[in-house]
């Protein structure tokens, strides 16, 4: 090995939410970990183009779209015309330096070296590192962490400018608030970003290959979403294979659709799904190649094809959640140091945060009549709560999912305000192997929206005697 190597037991690419997490997972282990990040701040897209961002929008929507309910008749809640997108997120850099602190001090705390540049395979175990004014520095890593996120993926029938065709990355650069806008996927910021807009007054329409988003979901939850989202004024245009989009020129984006229809609005976003961050990464110095799909292959550990280099978060793929990459991670680097395997008891949640939230763990009704032959399942609706009623938030429910004898938890899905906070009651629960009558058996505030969970269960108990005759 050269002198001019510096050399490291782990070398992390990107630092978001899969990257810091495998970080500091292998700082804590003993191991000398360095963070190369290209970007002016650690934190990756999750915190300066995607997550903060779009949920900091989100929270002026969301406040806007409820002092709309509970103020009609009282007050004037209507946007004015060209409302600057900027205006609606004054809070966006405070929050921005904030999480930034906190993300850069987490590493240093645990002795995370942080190595600002672009990283670039010359060999399986060698990087070079380009710094600013075009310096480099090689680096070696016995193990490797390709955590670079994802960018978005440009279909060629999409004529993305940025300026009137914008992708997930450029969304929120917009000058103006659109008084329409035509939104082409069905996916996780698909969903998220056309409410935002319809609940900000812009009329959003969202053109879908699939007969329903968010496909990987309980359909009760797909459903309760699209009901909520064209209450707000949306479209979903499900079913309708787009032919060709770009801008007219002059005013209005046309998406022209195979069946030769039409439509136009001012503005259209792009959310046709992501690729691999990996432009200059020259993964074939390191025996490595994307797939059909734009990933990098990696196992269920995050380990690819070189076994010393593991892949984790968007880069390796679906379900591009943060939730999701930051346990990549983790795992990846237990496996990697030889710490055991430690999963994830009761599963990792899955929080959207459309308006209204959307919450699941575990298993679906479908998954546990797959599994077992059939489900007991209990719902209750939020306009059935007390609080539901009091805050407005009568668009929702508690979904509970047991087995056919109607006793062992086995999955929750949530609609609603506040679903991705609780959707942890119901992982506890799977933690700890519970049964449904835990939720009857104790008590809960009222009035809270938990008392849902309560309301669910009651339902799962009473169907227990039918359902046990129903198998004698």
């Amino acid at each position: 090995m050269s002198p001019r190597h510096a050399h490291y037991d782990v070398l992390v690419l990107g630092s978001g939410p899969a990257g810091q997490k495998a970080a500091i997972q292998a700082a804590k282990a003993g191991a000398r970990v360095a963070v190369v990040e290209r970007e002016r701040a650690v934190g990756g897209a999750c915190v300066h183009r995607g997550t903060i961002p779009s949920k900091t929008l989100r929270e002026t929507a969301l406040y806007l779209a409820g002092l709309r309910k509970r103020a009609e008749g009282i007050l004037a809640t209507e946007l004015t015309d060209h409302v600057k997108v900027a205006a609606l997120m004054r809070r966006l850099d405070r929050v921005l330096a904030g999480e930034e602190a906190v993300q850069a001090l987490q590493m240093s705390r645990n002795g995370v070296e942080v190595r600002r540049g672009r990283a670039s395979f010359r060999s399986p175990h060698v990087l070079a590192i380009q710094g600013v004014g075009r310096t480099e520095h090689l680096v070696r890593g016995e193990r490797i962490v390709v955590a670079t996120g994802s960018r978005p993926r440009r279909p060629e029938n999409v004529e993305v400018d940025h300026e009137h065709v914008m992708d997930s990355d450029s969304i929120l650069s917009l000058i103006y608030l659109p008084r329409s806008l035509a939104i082409l996927g069905g996916g996780v910021i698909a969903c998220e970003f056309a409410s935002i807009f319809a609940a900000l007054g812009v009329e959003v329409s969202i053109l879908d290959a699939r007969d329903r988003p968010l496909g990987f979901l309980d359909p009760g939850l797909s459903a309760g979403f699209v009901m909520a989202f064209e209450r707000m004024g949306g479209r979903y245009l499900g079913g309708r294979k787009l032919a060709r989009v770009a801008h007219d020129g002059v005013s209005a984006v046309t998406c022209a659709l195979d069946d030769g229809t039409e439509l136009k609005a001012e503005k259209a976003l792009c959310a046709m799904g992501r690729v691999a961050a990996a432009d200059g990464l020259n993964l074939e110095a390191a025996g490595l190649a994307l797939n059909e799909r734009g990933h990098v292959p990696a196992d269920e550990y995050g380990r690819t094809a070189a076994p010393h280099i593991y892949a984790v978060g968007d880069v390796a793929g679906p379900p591009a959640l943060a939730a999701f990459a930051m346990e990549q991670g983790r795992r990846a680097m237990r496996h990697a140091l030889g710490l055991g395997d430690s999963p994830t008891a009761g599963g990792v949640p899955v929080g959207i945060y459309t308006i209204p939230e959307i919450a699941t763990i575990g298993l679906t009704a479908a998954e546990v009549k797959e599994r077992l032959g059939s489900a007991l399942v209990g719902q209750a609706p939020f306009a059935e709560l007390a609080r539901g009623q009091i805050n407005g938030h009568t668009e929702g429910f508690v979904k509970l999912v047991a087995g056919p004898d109607g006793r062992r938890l086995l999955g929750a899905q949530i609609l609603g305000e506040g679903a991705c906070e609780l959707i942890h009651v119901a992982q506890l629960a799977l933690i700890g192997k519970m049964d449904v009558d835990v939720f009857v058996e104790h008590v809960f505030n009222f009035p809270t929206l938990t008392e849902g969970y309560r309301a669910a269960a009651l339902k799962i108990v009473q169907a227990r005697p039918a359902a046990a005759r129903g198998a004698a």
